[in-house]
């Protein structure tokens, strides 16, 4: 009698993460081809950003939270590259000079050092445009007020209400003591909003009451901190080799952080307790919840 495999949830993470980033470079490809003229740098600037590397953690919770209501894949899929596109587009224009000055970026040249500073600005406008241009083709949703919907909420987690606003804060954070309560508000606005919105999006795509969408706005949000006070401690004591960019810097900026205020043993405690707290907000699913379970696990245990 054959012996029955049960496919844990751990490893069925890690086969959809790479099934996802797979996707997510194809789909980038596909949408930034050569294009034979002026404009062919920028498409090269756009495509040197979107495809390979990163986690890709934003359209994998899109995905996963698609699949716990049965959306069809492609469909998720899609939306999810959206967000990818507007968190690329963040992390291009945070590299540049004016921000964070780094060169390296998913163990690769920044853009504006592949490309100059420039052709980085416009890739990062490019990138951002693209994102609402897939969701409001009829591609993502037949329904135009799903589209709307998505677009509107997109809008709000990507302006100064949700990731702009959360860099803002941070830009005016350094050199300046913050309280907890402080840092949670950025970074629940410069992370947390996008993270939301990915897990949101399969709620919009569901047609799910926004009233509704309370356990599931509450799952990514700790997620999202959880998120990132591993991002502090790899900035505090990780490699820089296996993180594939610049470590250490909110330290060399005096920027207060998770780490810096609680320790790195608090902090991870805490990462901890928010993964519970995330994973408590699921508790009326079975089974079709465990990839988001698994996730919010992924969140504290990874080292980039």
């Amino acid at each position: 009698m054959p012996t029955e495999v049960v496919d844990n949830p751990s490893t069925r993470l890690e086969r959809e993460a790479s099934r996802v980033a797979a996707d997510v470079d194809a789909f980038f490809a596909d949408l930034l081809p050569v294009t034979g003229d002026a404009r062919e740098p920028l498409f090269e600037a756009m495509r040197h950003a979107a495809i390979g590397g990163g986690k890709r953690l934003r359209p994998l919770l899109t995905v996963a939270a698609g699949n716990m209501f049965a959306i069809q894949r492609q469909r998720a899929l899609r939306v999810g590259c959206a967000i990818e596109a507007i968190h690329v587009y963040s992390l291009i224009h945070d590299d540049l000079p004016c921000m964070d000055d780094d060169d390296l970026r998913r163990g690769k040249p920044t853009v504006h050092k592949a490309f100059g500073e420039a052709v980085a600005v416009l890739a990062g406008d490019s990138l951002h445009a693209l994102a609402f241009e897939i969701v409001a083709d009829p591609e993502s949703h037949e329904d135009p007020n799903v589209r709307a919907e998505l677009t509107l909420e997109l809008a709000r987690a990507a302006g100064p209400a949700g990731m702009a606003g959360g860099q803002m804060l941070d830009l005016e954070a350094e050199g300046r003591e913050l309280g907890m309560p402080e840092i949670a508000r950025l970074q629940q606005l410069k992370t947390g909003a996008l993270i939301e919105y990915s897990v949101e999006a399969a709620c919009i795509l569901n047609r799910l009451h926004p009233e509704a969408r309370t356990p599931y706005r509450g799952y990514a949000r700790n997620v999202g901190l959880a998120f990132q006070i591993a991002d502090d401690l790899i900035d505090h004591q990780g490699d820089e080799e296996a993180a594939g960019k610049r470590l250490g810097k909110d330290e060399d900026a005096g920027k207060a952080t998770f780490v810096s205020l609680l320790g790195a043993d608090r902090a991870r405690q805490q990462a901890e307790l928010l993964v519970e707290q995330a994973c408590e907000h699921l508790s009326d699913h079975g089974s079709e919840a465990d990839l988001l379970r698994a996730i919010a696990r992924f969140a504290i245990e990874r080292d980039r």
